[in-house]
């Protein structure tokens, strides 16, 4: 079992808040669309676990808040085993690509893109990265974050390509 080293943890965090800067293309939406992500602004706490070679706890918060141009801007924290992840970022419904989308980067250098589709009055959003930790050896990275009216429920999970070793974190945050 390889032993995940600070940065491999950082990234898991990362994962945990999706992240990041303004979405590139204007965010012209329907006004449904525009109020589902607007139905999650306010405060958000989280508290789960990171399983890999060992059990850690993760403790989160997480702010949404109006942004512009009918975008949801967020900002969050993660704690584990006295690691700190901050990340900031911003969601919108981009109508020229006919989907929800979450711009993501961290402090831990972790970025991408979160395509979030509608089921029912539930946001999900599923990321895929391809990333190296600290020792230049390739990860997958995967996430998948549900809004829903009273929860955000996160999953996110670290795969080394070449031995299979993994990490995974379930975080349900609550207002």
């Amino acid at each position: 079992m390889i032993s995940f080293g600070p940065l491999t943890r950082a990234a898991a965090l990362a994962g945990l808040l999706f992240s990041a800067g303004a979405a590139s293309t204007p965010a012209l939406a329907a006004p449904a669309d525009v109020a589902l992500l607007k139905s999650y602004v306010g405060e958000w706490r989280g508290r789960g676990v990171l399983i890999g070679a060992s059990q850690e706890s993760v403790v989160c918060r997480l702010s949404l808040s109006h942004g512009n141009q009918d975008k949801v801007n967020y900002n969050g924290r993660c704690t584990l085993a006295g690691t700190t992840l901050s990340v900031a970022g911003t969601m919108a419904y981009i109508d020229a690509n006919r989907r929800y989308e979450a711009v993501m980067s961290s402090n831990a250098t972790f970025n991408g893109v979160a395509v979030g589709q509608k089921r029912g009055q539930n946001l999900i959003f599923n990321l895929r990265e391809r990333e190296k930790d600290e020792d230049g050896k390739d990860l997958n990275i995967s996430a998948q974050i549900q809004l829903s009216s009273e929860a955000i429920q996160v999953v996110f999970e670290v795969v080394y390509v070449e031995s299979g070793d993994s990490l995974r974190a379930e975080v349900p945050f609550s207002r």
